[in-house]
C-alpha cells in the first residue's frame, strides 16, 4: 500500500531503493513485528544473537544494513551472522555454491549535480549535494564452500553472570548523570541526566538493563556528544523519530553485549509509521544515527573489552 502511494505521487511504477527498504519495513511493523527485535533462541533464528560481520574483514555491518542482514539470517535459517562478497569468497580460496541467491545491502553515497556545481561557482558557496544509496550483493557464509576453516567462527557469548556488570561497568563509563529512582525512565535534555526506575521495579532484572541502555542512547544525542535534534513534543513526528533511533540502538547494544533485544516501546509503532509512510528515507537515517549512537557508547566498554572493540569497527562501506 506504501509503495502504490508513492508510486502514484510519482506518476510513475518504479520505486527506488530507499522505498524498497522502507516497504519491507512498513509491512513487518504493519504486521506487529519490528525488524530490530529477532526471535533469537528460537527455531527461526539458528544463528547465534550477534551483529552481522563480514566474513573477510571481520568488521561489522552498520546501519540499515543490520536490520536487512538480521532479517536475511532469519528468514533463510543461516546459521551464522557472517557475510562476504562473491569476490571476497574467491579471494579466500572458496566460492559460493552454485544456484545460492545473495542479500543485497546497500552503501550510502551523495551525489552533486551538474547545475548545483554551476550554482556554487557563482554564488562561492558550497554545493548541496543528493544522497543516494548503492547496492551490493553478499552471501552468507554458510552458502559458500570451501573456506578457510577459521572463517565465520562465532565468539563465544559473555557467561551470564558477566553480562549485568559489565553493563553496569559501561554505563558508569559513560560519564552520563546516570540517576536511580521514581517510578518511569526517561532523559531530560535541557538538564542532561537519565532516570532510571530501581531494579528491582522490573519483572526480570535484565530488562531495568535494556531499559537503561534505550534512556542512554536518548543521552548520547545531547548537543556536545552527538548534536540529534531532541526538541521534539511528546506525539511530534520528531520525538517519534528520536524514539525510534533510541530504540534500535538499545538493540544494537544489547546484541554486541550478549542481551536479546525486545520491544521497549510498542506502543510507538503506530507513530513509527506514520514516520515511515510520509518520508522513505526516514528509517535508512534512523538506523544509522542508532548505530552511531551505538558506536558512541560500546567505545566506552572498560579496558578489558578494548580488544573486543577494536575487532567490531564499523564496515564504512554499510554506513546508510
Amino acid at each position: 500500500m506504501a509503495r502504490q502511494h508513492r508510486a502514484a505521487r510519482k506518476g510513475g511504477t518504479r520505486t527506488n531503493l530507499y522505498d524498497d527498504i522502507t516497504d519491507k519495513i512498513v509491512a513487518e511493523l504493519e504486521e506487529g513485528r519490528l525488524p530490530w527485535v529477532q526471535p533469537w533462541g528460537s527455531a527461526a533464528a539458528k544463528a547465534p544473537l550477534a551483529m552481522p560481520r563480514n566474513a573477510a574483514t571481520s568488521r561489522q555491518y552498520s546501519g540499515i544494513n543490520i536490520l536487512i542482514l538480521w532479517g536475511a539470517v532469519v528468514q533463510h535459517g543461516y546459521p551464522t551472522q557472517h557475510w562476504l562478497t562473491y569476490r571476497q569468497a574467491q579471494a579466500l580460496g572458496g566460492n559460493v555454491r552454485k544456484g545460492e541467491h545473495g542479500t543485497t545491502v546497500v552503501y550510502a553515497d551523495r551525489f552533486t549535480p551538474e547545475d548545483e556545481k554551476r550554482r556554487a561557482r557563482e554564488t562561492g558557496e558550497h554545493p548541496g549535494s543528493i544522497p543516494f544509496l548503492k547496492r551490493f550483493t553478499v552471501f552468507n557464509a554458510a552458502q559458500c564452500e570451501d573456506l578457510p576453516e577459521n572463517i565465520a567462527v562465532a565468539a563465544p557469548p559473555p557467561p551470564p553472570s558477566m553480562i549485568e556488570p559489565r553493563v553496569e561497568a559501561l554505563i558508569r563509563a559513560t560519564g552520563i548523570d546516570f540517576r536511580i529512582g521514581g517510578n518511569r525512565a526517561y532523559y531530560v535534555p535541557a538538564h542532561d541526566y537519565v532516570q532510571v526506575p530501581p531494579p528491582q521495579a522490573y519483572f526480570e532484572p535484565i530488562n531495568w538493563h535494556r531499559t537503561a541502555l534505550h534512556e542512554i542512547g536518548h543521552a548520547s544525542g545531547a548537543s556536545h556528544r552527538l548534536n540529534r535534534d531532541l526538541t521534539g513534543s511528546f506525539g511530534s513526528k520528531t520525538y517519534a523519530f528520536e524514539e525510534l533511533v533510541a530504540e534500535m540502538n538499545a538493540a544494537f547494544c544489547c546484541a554486541s553485549l550478549g542481551i536479546v533485544p525486545t520491544v521497549r516501546h510498542a506502543d510507538y509503532i503506530g507513530s513509527w509509521l506514520e514516520v515511515l509512510r510520509e518520508d522513505s528515507r526516514a528509517i535508512v537515517r534512523a538506523a544509522s544515527q542508532a548505530s552511531k549512537a551505538a558506536d558512541w557508547i560500546l567505545a566506552h566498554l572498560p579496558e578489558r573489552d578494548a580488544g573486543e572493540a577494536d575487532k567490531a569497527a564499523i564496515d564504512r562501506r554499510a554506513v546508510a
